[in-house]
């Protein structure tokens, strides 16, 4: 094979580009009454304006918190991403295997993962599984991913198409796309793929997802800090 397996147990997410300020929901929110004075408000001082921001989001006027919007450059396993796109809130740009070659990065869990469901579907928890069923689950992952892939290389190498012989990868495989949502998107997804204390509406997300959405929040946090303190005043409920 030419390129060396790696296996990876976390994600990355990178804030590209942004446009997004507390500001922005300000100016946003002060049309309805203000018209075209609410152009005063393009830029102003957002600090000054908090509890307009608080009251939007308590009263889930979520139309101001719409003219922002952030893209992320995220690498995560394929079946982050199948879930990922289930919020038909955002634009997405994945990488091809029609047009490029698949490079042989795959998932791992680490070892704080918890294993084993408990309950049934819709009313079930996860638990920590014991050192075997790690185990027994990396070296499972890791045989199947490496047969994959080589049985990828060869066809390849056999000249068959890229997106043919695709078909052999598993959805352990890491992919990279671009998401751009605005901030009212944002904390509709925040509020589904996080697991919080405090949330008027408790989630219980996959566990890989929510590693990205972690990022995402991170990055949210800092760029508009007023907006998401009062996502969190809120329950983490999306305006």
């Amino acid at each position: 094979m030419s390129d060396e397996i790696i296996f990876r147990e976390d994600m990355s997410v990178e804030l590209v580009k942004s446009s997004a300020s507390d500001a922005d929901v300000i100016w946003a929110a002060r049309v309805s009454t203000a018209g075209d004075k609410s152009l005063d408000d393009v830029g102003a001082d957002a600090s000054k304006s908090e509890g307009l921001i608080n009251y939007l989001a308590r009263e889930r006027h979520g139309s101001p918190f719409e003219h922002t919007s952030m893209t992320f450059f995220i690498s995560a396993p394929i079946f982050v991403f199948r879930e990922f796109m289930r919020h038909r809130i955002a634009s997405y740009n994945e990488e091809s295997g029609r047009y490029r070659e698949l490079k042989p990065v795959f998932y791992i869990p680490s070892k704080e993962r918890k294993l084993v469901q408990v309950g049934k579907a819709g009313s079930y928890t996860f638990v920590d599984g014991t050192a075997e069923q790690y185990e027994l689950t990396v070296a499972s992952i890791k045989e199947t991913c490496v047969l994959a892939y080589k049985n990828y290389q060869k066809m390849l190498d056999a000249g068959v198409a890229r997106e043919v012989a695709r078909a052999v990868l598993p959805v352990t495989l890491y992919s990279s796309m671009y998401v751009t949502m605005n901030a009212r998107a944002l904390m509709n997804f925040l509020s589904l793929r996080t697991a919080r204390e405090g949330s008027h509406f408790p989630s219980y997300p996959q566990r890989e997802i929510e590693m990205v959405a972690e990022k995402m929040e991170a990055e949210f946090s800092k760029l508009m800090p007023i907006t998401y303190g009062a996502f969190q005043k809120s329950g983490r409920i999306a305006p």
